[in-house]
């Protein structure tokens, strides 16, 4: 076991290994968990992991899990880092990159840091697991809770998307809908936490969500041969994994396996709810919160982050901004993001597109940069967004359309088979 202690994000003070924790008793800041990064990089070169599983467990020296046995996994963790060249080709870039989380279990990155906080809850006694979601946490919270055999109880917006709702019901968790936002539903959990036995996996109110989260700077690094990219644009809510990420980075300049370049970190948020981005312009250590927060980015409607100071901190320590974009523009990219790449992104994702356009505008994008944008989650969980806008179907072939695609062809020169089409891709292309 790598893990020596964990220590609070403000106070510095440190907690004890191996005990279940929420926030710091001192100070209730956010705890992280460090390890004894000498011995993990005598355990672990860099140069191993080519022949792990493709999965985030492939860095179980830099996780803090202790037994196998303990390890709740659906797969998740390895996600593609797709070039974007259509969309770059269109915005002047010549190196932009898309980083599809959606490809995780559970279809978010949510799962990855519920992977490690059910299973190191599993390990420490915990009996029964509780979270507020605005809707991905919640999915992924009852998923590896069924996972691993433990119940879970789900506090969720009446208003939360209708596709994370049906898969908590269908994962055997207990969902208590809640008239109000994702502080309402925390409020609620915290007021029967103690009467009902529940663990709280809040973002950030337990140590170990953030470093499943921290897997996606490995795998960036990894997939970009260990040189990280000069720009990385993330949607941000709560923040935990544009802080676990610059805490991956930390790790692997520390264990040598990057140097100490990093790349500029750009939180994106909805206009309707953008706490760190208004905290940033202000010059402000910690955010306000947003009075009446809406969008209809869900993910994405956290009226006042918990670690509102520790994203602040990573924003300017890398060189980075914080930007708001409107829920029209979000939409719009949803659509650009499809038709361009082939990827049906989450709104939250969707939103890095306008992001990069005003950085462009900026001048803080050059055409050379190697950009990384972050889509957090598959639209297919969105898909009530269109339920009301949905265009009218098209309209019927006609006649003479149907008969020129029913029509049996008998002639082997009109033949459209591979094997006579010029066209057609041959072996080994793309």
């Amino acid at each position: 076991m790598n893990v020596t202690f964990l220590e609070c994000s403000q106070c510095g003070q440190r907690h004890e290994r191996g005990v279940l924790h929420n926030l710091c008793r001192a100070c209730g800041k956010p705890l992280l968990v460090r390890y004894d990064l000498d011995r993990a990089a005598r355990a672990l070169d860099r140069t191993e992991l080519a022949g792990r599983a493709a999965n985030l467990w492939r860095y179980r020296e830099l996780l803090p899990v202790v037994g196998a046995a303990n390890v709740t996994t659906l797969g998740e963790g390895w996600t593609p880092l797709l070039p974007a060249a259509n969309l770059g080709a269109k915005l002047g870039l010549e190196r932009l990159y898309l980083k599809d989380e959606s490809a995780n279990p559970t279809g978010s990155f949510k799962a990855r840091g519920m992977a490690v906080a059910v299973a190191m809850a599993r390990e420490l006694g915990a009996r029964r697991l509780a979270v507020p979601s605005a809707g991905n946490a919640a999915g992924a919270l009852a998923a590896y809770a069924a996972r691993a055999g433990l119940p879970a109880t789900i506090f969720l917006p009446r208003d939360a998307p209708e596709a994370n709702r049906v898969e908590c019901r269908l994962s055997g968790a207990e969902v208590v809908l809640v008239d109000g936002i994702v502080d309402d539903c925390a409020r609620m959990l915290a007021a029967g936490a103690e009467r009902n036995g529940w663990f709280d996996v809040s973002t950030l109110k337990e140590p170990y969500r953030i470093e499943g989260k921290k897997t996606m700077g490995y795998e960036l690094a990894e997939q970009l041969d260990w040189e990280l990219p000069e720009v990385i644009v993330y949607p941000t809510g709560g923040g935990t994994g544009l802080i676990g990420m610059w805490k991956a980075f930390d790790e692997m300049q520390q264990i040598g396996w990057i140097d100490a370049r990093r790349p500029r970190m750009i939180v994106v948020q909805p206009s309707g709810c953008a706490p760190i981005a208004a905290a940033f312009e202000a010059g402000a250590d910690t955010a306000a919160a947003v009075p009446d927060p809406h969008t209809l980015a869900a993910g994405l409607r956290i009226p006042k982050p918990l670690g509102d100071f520790l994203i602040l901190d990573v924003v300017r320590r890398s060189g980075g901004r914080a930007l708001a974009v409107d829920d029209a523009e979000i939409l719009a990219a949803v659509e650009e993001l499809a038709s361009a790449e082939g990827v049906f992104a989450a709104p939250e994702g969707a939103a890095c597109v306008p992001a990069l356009r005003r950085l462009q505008q900026l001048g803080e994008v050059q055409p050379g940069d190697r950009v990384v944008l972050f889509n957090t989650g598959s639209g297919v969980k969105y898909l009530d967004l269109w339920r009301d806008t949905a265009t009218e179907p098209p309209p019927a072939a006609s006649e003479p359309a149907l008969r020129h695609y029913t029509t049996r062809r008998t002639s082997t020169e009109d033949s459209p088979g591979p094997a006579r089409d010029p066209g057609w891709p041959s072996a080994g292309t793309t």
